[in-house]
């Protein structure tokens, strides 16, 4: 794969997957914006791409959140780099609780996060995506296609971008847009630890998880990030749209236990 000439925005791009797809598609000699809150972790993830890669990253410190915000990292990116060819909407956050704990705040915060920023930010992205015959990965989750416990929000956040992804997958395919998603499973990342668990909690969770992934281990932000850059390939998936793709260790497969 060789995304020479291509703009590519990616948002949580200071950590995690997001981190993990930047360098990935530095690698692939890409020219990337990324999208971030904290503005050391950008600094380095941007730094990490020039090791790696040939194009200095335009940096966008943003909340996905705010409408001004997104309005200001589209506009600056096809300001400064002159269009854009993939919009990868990585930006998410996960938290605990059930139906009965999960306050109307907590879910409202997952919803605009995992849900109306990836609406907002594609919306605005589409007319340049048209133009460059260009495409979109959403980061779903195994939770958009499988059930769990205590996750109630985040969930239902998931279930909605593989619907989304669908849905505008059809409705853009006419004008040779795709549209497509990726559906982690467990990834070695921060984001457990941010929705919660302590560091023993989560030792004792990834041992866990050998059993309820198929392959018998967790996944990391690389095997992740290759998948995304597959599914955003002219070369690679050409006539691949709508399809929300399972990069979880065969976790989806598995009967619950």
């Amino acid at each position: 794969m060789d995304f020479s000439g291509k703009v590519v925005l990616i948002t949580g791009a200071s950590s995690g997957i997001g981190a993990a797809t930047a360098v990935y598609f530095a690698k692939l000699n890409a020219t990337l914006a990324l999208v971030g809150r904290n503005v050391a972790n950008l600094n380095q993830v941007a730094s990490d791409c020039e090791t790696v890669g040939s194009i200095k990253p335009l940096i966008l410190v943003a909340d996905v959140t705010k409408e001004e915000d997104n309005e200001r990292v589209i506009a600056e990116v096809v300001e400064k780099l002159g269009k854009l060819d993939v919009l990868v909407n990585n930006a998410g956050k996960g938290a605990s609780g059930s139906i009965e704990t999960t306050t109307m705040e907590q879910y409202d915060d997952i919803m605009r996060t995992n849900v109306r920023s990836v609406f907002q930010l594609t919306k605005l992205a589409v007319p340049h995506l048209i133009r460059s015959k260009g495409n979109v990965v959403n980061v779903s989750s195994v939770a958009g296609q499988r059930s769990f416990p205590n996750f109630l929000a985040y969930c239902v956040s998931k279930a909605a971008i593989d619907q989304f992804t669908r849905c505008t997958a059809l409705e853009l395919a006419p004008k040779q847009v795709r549209v497509n998603a990726v559906n982690p499973g467990v990834i070695v990342t921060n984001f457990h630890r941010e929705a919660g668990m302590d560091e023993d909690t989560y030792k004792l969770y990834l041992k866990r998880c050998e059993e309820t992934h198929a392959l018998g281990r967790v996944g990391q932000g690389s095997e992740v990030a290759a998948a995304i850059a597959f599914l955003a390939g002219e070369n690679t998936a050409s006539f691949t749209t709508g399809v929300c793709l399972c990069v979880d260790g065969g976790k989806h497969a598995m009967c619950p236990r």
